[in-house]
């Protein structure tokens, strides 16, 4: 059975995944450094790892499987998750593909040395409610596009 992995512990779009997931009976593991409150749904588990460096993103990668959904905003852990098989989805719906994945993590390269040199002072633009929106049309497309490739993963 289809299941969709949450990297937790700065997600913006916990409630929206749990939204989905509950439409198509999916099963959703938040992983997480520390403890946050969850509903009390048998099908939601949250997973707390070590407070060691990628000790979420570690977790992640040994218990994804082929077609499982991983929702993350790291680059490297969609990077990992894509050579499993995995499909990831950013928070701002932003899919990551074998295709786009080296570009992506040549940006995030280019933008922490800009960062080194003091170019860069800033963070991400702040998360707006179109984001949440369109991560909800992209989240609905990815598990449909599951369901078209093998019908038995999800119950719809």
């Amino acid at each position: 059975m289809l299941n969709i992995f949450v990297d937790a512990d700065a997600c913006p779009v916990k409630q929206e995944v749990f939204r989905v997931a509950n439409r198509y009976g999916l099963h959703v593991t938040l992983v997480s450094n520390s403890w946050m409150r969850i509903p009390d749904n048998e099908w939601i588990i949250l997973k707390i790892v070590d407070d060691e460096f990628d000790a979420a993103d570690d977790w992640i990668v040994e218990h994804i499987q082929s077609d499982d959904i991983v929702i993350t905003a790291d680059i490297p852990l969609a990077s990992r998750c894509l050579q499993k098989g995995a499909r990831i989805l950013g928070p701002t719906g932003k899919v990551f593909t074998e295709n786009n994945i080296g570009q992506a993590i040549a940006t995030i390269n280019l933008f922490s040395e800009l960062r080194k040199a003091g170019e860069i002072t800033g963070g991400p633009p702040p998360f707006k409610k179109s984001d949440r929106s369109f991560f909800l049309q992209k989240l609905d497309q990815v598990i449909q596009s599951i369901n078209r490739e093998n019908p038995k993963n999800i119950k719809v």
